[in-house]
């Protein structure tokens, strides 16, 4: 009987899982529409955007060319990016992790112990000193505080959805903007 009973108990269980996962799937596009607008309203009341966080008055325009996509940033005016610019045009290899896409430069940027700090802002780019990485950080600015030894380089200006949708492996060319001619 006790078996009897732990049968039934667990095929019951069984089945409630299968139903909780199958509401969480987004099979109807209608479901999936509230759970993105949910997402949204609450990215929104934490102060999360699809936009960079950080903000660089005075700085150098730069694309990043990953094949047909041209992504649009801003470098600030610190000694690592000052580097970086004097080594324009350059293209590093990426791969997509769970918040950035990271790849080691072939040499390391020189840098300021005073820009050194934790964690990021969503849309940064940063060097990380501790293993020559370029990063391109677009997630999980609210826990970054975990991970040293970055350096600020300059941000995306353009919508982070971009960056998120490249794929898992990317070479990225890093080059000065095209000036607008006036």
């Amino acid at each position: 009987m006790k078996k009897t009973l732990s049968l039934i108990i667990a095929i019951y269980m069984a089945f409630s899982l299968v139903g909780c996962g199958n509401q969480n799937a987004g099979s109807n596009s209608q479901s999936t529409e509230n759970t993105n607008a949910a997402t949204k309203e609450e990215k929104k009341t934490k102060g999360i955007s699809d936009m960079a966080t950080r903000v660089i008055e005075n700085g150098t325009a730069i694309t990043l060319t990953i094949g047909d996509t041209v992504i649009p940033a801003t470098l600030n005016n610190s000694t690592s990016s000052k580097e970086l610019i004097s080594r324009l045009p350059y293209t590093v290899h990426l791969n997509k992790f769970a918040h950035d896409y990271c790849g080691v430069m072939k040499e390391p940027l020189k840098y300021d112990e005073e820009d050194v700090h934790n964690g990021w802002m969503n849309g940064d780019i940063d060097f990380a000193r501790d293993a020559n990485y370029f990063t391109i950080l677009y997630e999980d600015e609210e826990t970054s505080k975990q991970f040293g030894d970055q350096v600020n380089l300059g941000k995306l200006d353009g919508n982070l959805s971009v960056i998120k949708k490249l794929g898992s492996s990317i070479d990225i060319l890093i080059q000065l903007a095209p000036t607008e001619n006036k």
